[in-house]
């Protein structure tokens, strides 16, 4: 399967990847499961790797390898920590809506920064009172001069707490062309960070709340335009978002497998290797038919992404299919481990625990059928992947004139 989607580059990186995790990550994981607060250190020398710019173009020092490269970025880091994984797909939002939206003057400021890892990108939608219903969000920025002003609060926002720029989507004014986004440095006044939370896992993420009060900023932090600001969430989400979180999804239900296979020639019963039981064995296929199955979902939406061809639906198929298949097999290995997998000296408790964190980010399988509902009606509202396809063109026209 990996042969048909990917090249030697692909491969090659897969190896780098999967080095650097176990050379880097694996070591540092008992200090963030004990400390719960996010990793600054490893998530800096993880972007210092130049991964984050997987998807940006070589004229602003990126990669340029396109997003089956990104997946396979995060799925490698996700099958030793799903926290590191998480950080890199949450940068890769912070990402997309430069490239897509951004000026050249945004482009050229932001791009390298980012390329080489001197600058962590997030983008911030989510608020407390309105959740995934962004329409209903009352975060403001208004007019001043030269500058805006904005205040309001944003939860749930990826790399909260170890980005350098924000990317926030606020009201400017009313009904769905009412929202726009601005480029808010990490330091800027009138901009602060509520206290982290521990959470269930991604212990080494963080994921917290961003606090504006009379927040100051240049118009020319404006990303696109007034009223583009909706345009930025959904295709960020879509386009990114979707194929991310199936990425993370994949690394963890890779290390599942793993463990849970070892753990069966490890442990004996009735003096043969635990896996040598009948039951064991057909949960044990049951994790590894669905592995390879969000594995295909989860390339292919890629690399029709990767070819300018619309692919909403595979991006939404290929994230339910991967947190929805993550957690079956994490109660699969919790089944087969029993009273052993309720122990932190075995990660399987934090796998589990890893897995939830990626039901709801870029809608929930719910909202996830909802729209592949649409889409079977033909009653969806467009498909991102398409306008994305004739952005791209555009661009490529002009820079050919």
């Amino acid at each position: 399967m990996e042969r048909y989607f990917a090249n030697r580059h692909h491969q090659d990186l897969r190896h780098r990847v999967h080095a650097f995790a176990e050379r880097e990550v694996r070591p540092r994981i008992t200090e963030m499961e004990e400390s719960r607060t996010v990793s600054y250190e490893l998530s800096r020398l993880i972007a210092r790797q130049g991964w984050i710019g997987a998807t940006i173009d070589e004229a602003y020092g990126g990669m340029a390898a396109g997003h089956l490269a990104k997946t396979i970025i995060i799925e490698e880091l996700a099958r030793v920590s799903g926290a590191m994984g998480a950080m890199v797909q949450a940068s890769q939002l912070g990402v997309a809506k430069i490239i897509h939206f951004g000026n050249e003057v945004q482009k050229k400021t932001w791009l390298p920064q980012i390329a080489t890892g001197d600058c962590l990108p997030t983008i911030a939608v989510t608020e407390p009172q309105s959740g995934g219903h962004v329409l209903g969000m009352e975060s403001t920025a208004v007019r001043d001069g030269d500058d805006y002003i904005l205040n309001g609060r944003k939860v749930f926002v990826g790399n909260s707490h170890v980005g350098d720029l924000h990317g926030v989507v606020v009201r400017t004014g009313p009904g769905s062309k009412g929202l726009s986004t601005f480029l808010v440095e990490a330091g800027t006044p009138g901009f602060s960070l509520a206290e982290q939370q521990p959470a269930m896992g991604l212990h080494g993420f963080s994921f917290g709340e961003l606090v504006f009060d009379n927040c100051r900023v240049p118009a020319a932090s404006l990303l696109g335009e007034e009223g583009q600001g909706l345009a930025v969430a959904y295709s960020s989400s879509v386009l990114y978002g979707r194929a991310n979180l199936a990425a993370v999804s994949l690394g963890i239900h890779q290390a599942l497998l793993d463990e849970t296979t070892r753990f069966c020639v490890e442990r004996e019963r009735y003096g043969k290797p635990l896996g040598e039981l009948g039951s064991v064995k057909i949960k044990l296929g049951q994790m590894q038919s669905r592995l390879m199955t969000g594995r295909l979902a989860a390339y292919h939406a890629v690399h029709l992404l990767d070819n300018g061809l619309p692919c909403d639906a595979e991006l939404m198929n290929a994230k339910l299919l991967n947190v929805e298949y993550a957690l079956d097999s994490a109660r699969n290995a919790m089944e087969i481990h029993a009273a052993c997998g309720l122990y932190t000296d075995r990660p399987i408790e934090r796998y589990l625990r890893d897995a939830f964190h990626i039901f709801a980010p870029a809608g929930t399988s719910d909202i996830q059928l909802l729209r592949l509902g649409e889409m079977a009606m033909g009653t969806a509202k467009g498909q991102w992947s398409e306008r994305l396809s004739e952005l791209v063109q555009l661009e490529g026209a002009g820079q050919a004139v």
